[in-house]
């Protein structure tokens, strides 16, 4: 089995900092780690919250940043102006879509809404087969341990099959993302389940 090559990974996350420290610094860890690794960093483009936290270690330890802004958020002064590579688009959609083009897989880390439905846009579309690229969650001190029963409920009530919820990674590191991404493959398998012929 050959490993999936990685040029670019997304990373979804917050625009605040949270409120543990942890958050923070696991942000800064991935944002190095890619870098460490010859792996460009894309993402929101801000320059605050978990977002600046990501995209400053990247850049500090000589990673490739491409920032996606649209004007609206750059007109309220949260663009960073440290990454050269800043591509202001005209919509959120605009914004989501060129993340999606750019990058070989995605990362959420912690986040509010914003985070959530930018994965669960990416998690449809690998349902759905509409895209093929691997994508994880980063359970920083339990976070999403909530979001993950709900996925694990929704299996059992047969809303999700096992194969499209094992698509999601769930890791506690940077390298442990990295690590699974290398073996990730997508389900071939439609998603619909107990579908009738009407």
């Amino acid at each position: 089995m050959t490993a999936r090559r990685l040029e670019r990974i997304c990373v979804y996350c917050g625009s605040s900092p949270g409120r543990d420290a942890a958050y923070a610094a696991a942000a800064r860890d991935v944002g190095r780690t890619l870098a460490e690794g010859g792996i460009g960093l894309v993402y929101g483009g801000g320059h605050v919250g978990l977002m600046g936290a990501v995209a400053d270690a990247a850049l500090e330890a000589g990673g490739a940043v491409t920032g996606i802004i649209p004007q609206a958020l750059v007109d309220r002064e949260i663009g960073h102006r440290g990454v050269r590579d800043l591509r202001v688009v005209g919509s959120m959609h605009e914004r989501k879509l060129l993340m999606a083009d750019l990058a070989d897989g995605f990362v959420a880390l912690p986040g509010g809404m914003g985070t959530l439905e930018e994965l669960f846009e990416i998690y449809t579309w690998t349902q759905l087969g509409l895209q093929a690229k691997p994508l994880a969650l980063l359970n920083v001190r339990g976070y999403y341990d909530g979001l993950i029963a709900f996925l694990d409920h929704a299996v059992a009530e047969r809303f999700v099959t096992p194969a499209h919820r094992g698509m999601l990674v769930v890791a506690h590191d940077a390298g442990e993302v990295l690590e699974a991404f290398a073996r990730w493959r997508a389900p071939d398998r439609p998603k619909w389940i107990d579908r009738g012929d009407t």
